[in-house]
């Protein structure tokens, strides 16, 4: 079953708004070294929205060329999904023309389709492509939920490998491990909830905080799976004041600033983001030398 930390990378832009490769192989190199189990371009931390289909492709295609060449058991999940159904279907072609493993399938946003249509809508995806997906449950950013009855219904198909589950509903990830967590892993969505979601019979995260602390993130799932809770609870706590700190304003803008406090690429977003208020600065930088100090 997938297991692990797979990092949602942030895209790394210039100042005038075109992406910067250098800092992105360099990003994927640190978190290749790092030890993660998987890396994720292309999701909403890589503003997928904003992204060219052109430029979704090649960062697509950079990162598994990148990441592979340094560690080819790495697991690549590439951020595929679409409002449209069809647009979905050709970036998961491009993703596994480039070598992904899987294919992560947000909820079409938007558009509000019936559970009737979500359930069309990644049956379709599924019988265009021979690829595991990893659906990708976050009704804040998509406007509709997966129902659990949808997502049994989902879970009949073998392609379905895993479930990033964002709605922050312990209650709704608790009946998910108990109808078909022994078909599909659960992966949380969600740095804060890790632990919780470990404790239920989650099998990792899709981490937005290992851009920043890769090897730190990792080491918590490993270590609860190990038994060893009292480290995983230790790594956890160290680390849930930054994981909150990342949210303070729309995710990527506070891990994009504090990636540039790094030294990990410029802090650089594309309209209709923009850099992190000054506000909010004082607190992304507290975050970090705390979460350096606990760590020590």
């Amino acid at each position: 079953m997938l297991t692990g930390t797979f990092t949602a990378l942030i895209t790394p832009f210039r100042r005038g708004g075109e992406i910067d490769f250098a800092a992105l192989k360099k990003i994927v190199e640190i978190q290749v070294q790092a030890g993660v189990e998987g890396l994720v371009p292309c999701g909403t931390t890589g503003e997928s929205p904003t992204l060219s289909h052109e430029e979704h492709r090649e960062v697509m295609a950079r990162v598994i060329e990148y990441a592979k060449s340094l560690n080819p058991q790495i697991i690549i999940i590439a951020g595929t999904g679409s409002n449209s159904t069809e647009e979905a279907i050709e970036l998961t072609r491009a993703a596994k023309q480039y070598g992904a493993d899987y294919s992560l399938q947000v909820n079409p946003y938007y558009n509000k389709p019936t559970q009737e249509g979500l359930y069309r809508h990644f049956m379709a995806i599924s019988e265009a492509v021979d690829i595991p997906l990893v659906l990708y449950n976050i009704p804040g950013r998509t406007g509709v939920t997966l129902s659990l009855e949808t997502i049994k219904r989902l879970c009949q198909n073998a392609q379905i490998a895993a479930i990033k589950e964002a709605s922050g509903d312990l209650n709704f990830m608790t009946q998910i491990v108990l109808e078909v967590g022994s078909q599909v892993s659960l992966l949380s969505g969600d740095d804060n909830l890790l632990l919780p979601i470990l404790s239920i019979g989650g099998r990792g995260v899709i981490s937005v905080l290992s851009n920043l602390f890769p090897a730190e993130t990792a080491a918590i799932t490993r270590a609860y799976l190990k038994g060893d809770l009292a480290k995983a609870q230790q790594l956890f706590l160290a680390l849930f004041p930054l994981a909150k700190a990342l949210f303070v304003e729309t995710n990527p803008i506070p891990v994009k600033y504090a990636a540039s406090r790094l030294g990990l690429c410029e802090n650089a977003l594309r309209l209709p983001l923009v850099p992190l208020s000054e506000i909010h600065e004082k607190t992304l930088d507290e975050a970090l030398e705390a979460a350096k100090q606990r760590l020590r």
